[in-house]
């Protein structure tokens, strides 16, 4: 076995056994069919099994499929910030998470139309419990962050996971990974100490951090739904946090968030490349501790995702409400106020306050954040 065995993604020569295997599934064949709703399924199971390679699948069955998915859920997709970089090379893209599939698939599908490599993403063991998940994602180029482990064995999964993306990098092959474990439920976008931990494991012993997190090539990305499918499915952990409570996911809870991000209505999307963080080598930083100079890199990559993170009239019109003021009337019309109010009744329990206060600064937080930037 080779050391990254246990979480990386099929190799190429691997691809065609497995979309054999894979095609066999209901669930496979019912992707396969709505990538391509004008073929039949014999003919649609044929052109997954012609796939000969990862980027096959991508750009024939992936890329379809979430084409697919744009025409009936997304009103409009636009992008910045990508003409930046370059196509050659691979990047670490490290982006806020708000949707557990669509983040790394419209990004990919953007660099794909680009022309530009395509990332191997990181997706959290959990979400892959059912074995047809874990066969897709393998063969969609996603390596696994193992969850569910003992301190001393995440020590070592982590230090697996670092040297992975590493690897990856050299090969100019671009990974995507979140800023933080698990999606951003209350849409405040905070990037977590602990991932840039992980990747600095990475590093030669003899290497300074700071050096080897801006050797990886950063490009924060700031993904932005105007309306997010999964907001009511958020409501139950964000009344359980407000009331100190403990939350226990329900079962099958991932995988029904999974199916709503993907049929659920989210609008306009916009998705921006930052810029590649830099390294200005001043001495003074390489003397602060080992988390001062994380908080650093974090910090960067906060400031660059709430500065382009493009906010939608629902984020003002939340903020406007939770906050009692108009400051933001000119960034909305009655109209979009009175559709937002709509979708806080059918979501919301009336007469439950924390419960109205929690969905609004879900969509409130990015304005709040771009303010104090």
């Amino acid at each position: 076995m080779s050391l990254f065995d246990s979480i990386r993604p099929y190799n190429d020569e691997e691809v065609p056994e497995a979309l054999e295997n894979s095609v066999k599934h209901p669930m496979i064949k019912a992707l396969l069919k709505f990538a391509f709703p004008k073929l039949t399924l014999d003919e649609v199971i044929d052109k997954a099994k012609q796939c000969k390679s990862i980027h096959d699948f991508q750009t024939r069955i992936i890329y379809h499929a979430i084409q697919e998915l744009r025409v009936r859920s997304i009103d409009e997709i636009t992008t910045s910030g990508f003409e930046k970089l370059n196509k050659k090379e691979g990047y670490l893209y490290i982006s806020n998470h708000r949707d557990i599939v669509l983040d790394t698939s419209l990004l990919n599908c953007i660099l794909i139309e680009k022309e530009m490599t395509t990332t191997t993403s990181a997706i959290g063991d959990n979400l892959v419990k059912k074995p047809f998940l874990m066969s897709l994602s393998r063969l969609n180029r996603s390596f696994l962050v193992k969850r569910s482990a003992s301190p001393r064995q995440m020590l070592l999964d982590s230090k697996i996971m670092s040297q992975f993306i590493g690897t990856a990098l050299k090969k100019r092959r671009s990974v995507w990974i979140a800023q933080r474990e698990g999606r951003t439920k209350d849409g405040n976008d905070k990037t977590q100490q602990g991932v840039l931990k992980m990747l600095a494991m990475g590093k030669e012993r003899n290497e300074e951090l700071l050096e080897y997190l801006y050797k990886l090539k950063i490009v924060p990305v700031s993904i932005s739904y105007e309306f997010d499918p999964t907001d009511l499915l958020k409501m139950p952990e964000l009344l359980a946090k407000a009331q100190e409570e403990e939350y226990i996911k329900t079962p099958n809870e991932d995988f029904n968030t999974i199916l709503y991000g993907i049929r659920g209505n989210k609008g306009r999307v916009h998705i921006t490349a930052g810029d590649v963080l830099e390294y200005g080598k001043e001495p003074s930083l390489l003397e602060k501790s080992v988390n001062e100079q994380l908080e650093i890199v974090a910090k960067q990559i906060d400031t660059s995702i709430y500065s382009t993170f493009k906010l939608w009239p629902s984020n003002y019109i939340a903020y406007d409400l939770v906050f009692n003021t108009d400051k933001y009337s000119s960034k909305y019309n009655d109209k979009q106020k009175r559709q937002f109010k709509r979708r806080i009744k059918r979501r919301v329990e009336k007469n439950n306050a924390i419960a109205l206060e929690n969905f609004l600064l879900m969509y409130a937080n990015p304005v709040l954040n771009k303010e104090r930037i």
